[in-house]
């Protein structure tokens, strides 16, 4: 892990773990948004929950593995390279009923962020 002023370098094996997760945004000293990876073993699944207490909005990036997104009891293939974004209100989970393990990355911020997209994205 390379650290500068301003800055932090790290390979997704660098960073800190906690079971199947890691710790990006802990390890990176991320301030404005959450951000961590997950790695879902065969036939696991992540807690289904809302994120409405916290006003989180969520986006999923399949990094690797053949997952479903299961939105509010809606299953959603999602091979990799898939994206989504939810709501706060929506109910979520990420389940891996494929053969091999799947990584997913989590980006989440508060919809009251006050985030201002740049006019050209």
């Amino acid at each position: 892990m390379e650290r500068g002023d301003g800055y932090v370098i790290a390979h997704r094996d660098e960073l800190e773990r906690a079971g199947n997760w890691a710790l990006v945004r802990r390890s990176l000293d991320c301030q404005s948004f959450g951000v961590n990876l997950v790695d879902i073993p065969q036939g696991d699944s992540l807690p289904e929950h809302d994120e409405t207490e916290r006003d989180q909005e969520e986006l999923f990036f399949v990094i690797s593995g053949s997952p479903s997104l299961v939105i509010d009891g809606k299953e959603h293939t999602a091979p990799p390279g898939t994206f989504a974004r939810l709501g706060p209100a929506h109910r979520r989970t990420v389940r891996n009923d494929a053969p091999e393990p799947c990584a997913v990355l989590i980006v989440s911020a508060p919809t009251t962020s006050g985030y201002t997209p740049m006019e050209w994205a």
